[in-house]
């Protein structure tokens, strides 16, 4: 399979919203003139620096000790598809990223449970959360700074 990405983990052309977007090369890794965590990394440190980079977001995830949450790898997220609508303690609702910026982050089915895990990566934060079907009801479960 030939990738066109910078990050070499995505067909750009194969993507649905491709016309929108014209591709990673084309934008200077700026998808939907939005920021792209994996292209912003590999620029600034490298195909290997970013190879290294997940490895230890990944170690950073899977030491949290949070119940059914392992992750093998992470891949390239939309901000339109993981930028849920979260109801905080005071009633108030709010987003925590940016529809037009791709994340680096995994979903992880839960077992003999119906919800799901999702792990989102920022340049600074990571976020967890857990939801229903197709992001029903989510909630935060972790919001912090990366140790990284």
């Amino acid at each position: 399979m030939s990738f066109d990405s910078i990050c070499r983990q995505f067909n750009c052309q194969k993507c649905s919203f491709y016309e929108q977007c014209d591709g990673c090369f084309k934008n200077c890794g700026k998808p939907f003139n939005g920021f792209c965590l994996s292209s912003e990394i590999i620029k600034e440190r490298g195909y290997e620096g970013y190879q290294i980079f997940k490895s230890k977001i990944i170690d950073e995830i899977n030491n949290l000790g949070i119940k059914d949450l392992k992750v093998y790898d992470l891949n390239l997220l939309s901000g339109a598809y993981v930028n849920l609508e979260y109801e905080l303690e005071n009633g108030s609702k709010v987003k925590l990223l940016k529809d037009n910026d791709v994340y680096l982050g995994q979903q992880i089915e839960r077992e003999n449970n119906e919800r799901c895990y999702v792990v989102v990566v920022t340049f600074k934060y990571l976020l967890v959360c857990e939801y229903g079907c197709k992001g029903r009801d989510p909630e935060i479960i972790l919001y912090r700074k990366l140790n990284y």
